[in-house]
C-alpha cells in the first residue's frame, strides 16, 4: 500500500513559517512506513484541526524511504518499523519509539492450518518446505508472498525469523501490505506476513509456537515475531514537529488511534518493565 496524503488544514501557503494574515503557517513532513501510515496520518488530521495554520503532510513509501529521506533532510519525520540497520548508525538519528506490533503470519482462510512452528515458518519462507502436507496441511502447493526490500516489515520478520536463512526467490513480491492481504485472500494455499494490525476477516493469522498474536501476548513477551515502531529524526526539530510527536505519544493518540489500528500503546510494557 502506497498512499500519500495531505491534512487540508491549510488550503494556501505551505511554506514553512510563512504568515498570512496574522497566521503562521508551518508543516510538518512525515515520510517512511507502510505499517505506521494510519497512525501518522489520522494523528496528524487530528492534530492539524486543533492547530490552525499547521500542516501535517504524510506518505507511506517504505521505512527504508523514510529513514534515508529524514537523514537527507527532506522530511522532518521518517517512520520505520524496524531497528536502524548497522550502515544507517552514523546517521545520527535521533530514535523516538510511538507503539509496539506484532508481525502476523497469514493464511487463506480456507486453509486448516492454524499453528506452526518458528523453525517451520523459516522453512517455508526459505523455500525447503514446499506443500502444506509436510507441515499437517492439505497436499496443496504452497505460495510464498514476501514483501519487498523496502518495507521495514520484511527487514524484521527476516531478522527475527529467518536469521542467516535467504528468503526463497521464487516468491511473489509485492510493495505494501494490503497487496499481501489481497493475494493471501484470494488463493487458498497462499502464505505472508503482515502487521496484527492490518488483519481482518479476509484472511488468517496463525498461532506461532502454539502463541496466538495479540496484544497481550506481545505485551508478555509470549509471541515470538514482534517488534517496536519508530519516528526518526534528525538534529534540532521544529517547535511544530517536536509538539506533534509529543502529541502522538499522548493518551488521546496511544490509548485510541493506535488501539484503533490494531498496534499496542508504547506505554504498554511499562509495568513490565518493557
Amino acid at each position: 500500500m502506497i498512499a500519500l496524503a495531505l491534512v487540508p488544514v491549510v488550503a494556501t501557503a505551505l511554506l514553512s513559517g510563512c504568515s498570512d494574515g496574522g497566521i503562521t503557517h508551518q508543516e510538518v513532513i512525515v515520510t517512511g512506513s507502510t505499517t505506521l501510515l494510519p497512525i501518522a496520518e489520522v494523528a496528524g488530521e487530528m492534530y492539524a484541526e486543533g492547530h490552525e495554520g499547521t500542516s501535517i503532510l504524510v506518505s507511506g513509501l517504505g521505512s527504508s524511504a523514510g529513514i534515508e529521506s529524514v537523514s537527507k533532510g527532506s522530511s522532518d519525520i521518517g517512520t520505520s518499523s524496524r531497528e536502524l540497520k548497522e550502515e544507517e548508525f552514523d546517521l545520527g538519528l535521533d530514535d523516538t519509539p510511538v507503539a509496539f506490533d506484532a508481525i502476523a503470519v497469514i493464511v487463506n482462510p480456507d486453509n486448516p492450518v492454524t499453528g506452526l512452528t518458528t523453525e517451520e515458518v523459516r522453512a517455508i519462507f526459505a523455500g525447503e518446505i514446499t506443500n502444506w502436507r509436510e507441515v499437517g496441511g492439505p497436499d496443496m502447493e504452497i505460495g510464498l508472498v514476501n514483501r519487498d526490500e523496502a518495507s521495514g516489515t520484511r527487514e524484521a520478520f527476516h531478522k527475527i525469523v529467518m536469521g542467516d536463512s535467504l528468503f526463497d526467490r521464487g516468491a511473489v513480491v509485492l510493495p505494501g501490505t494490503g497487496q499481501v492481504r489481497a493475494v493471501v485472500a484470494q488463493v487458498e494455499g497462499a502464505i505472508g506476513y503482515i502487521s496484527l494490525g492490518f488483519v481482518n476477516e479476509e484472511v488468517r493469522a496463525i498461532a506461532i509456537d502454539g502463541i496466538e498474536p495479540s496484544e497481550a501476548t506481545v505485551v508478555s513477551g509470549e509471541y515470538p515475531v514482534q517488534r517496536v515502531l519508530h519516528f526518526f529524526t534528525e538534529g534540532e526539530m521544529s517547535d511544530a514537529t517536536a509538539d506533534y510527536i509529543e502529541y502522538v505519544l499522548s493518551p488521546d493518540v496511544q490509548d485510541a488511534i493506535v488501539r484503533d489500528a490494531g498496534f499496542i500503546p508504547i506505554t504498554a510494557k511499562e509495568g513490565l518493565g518493557g
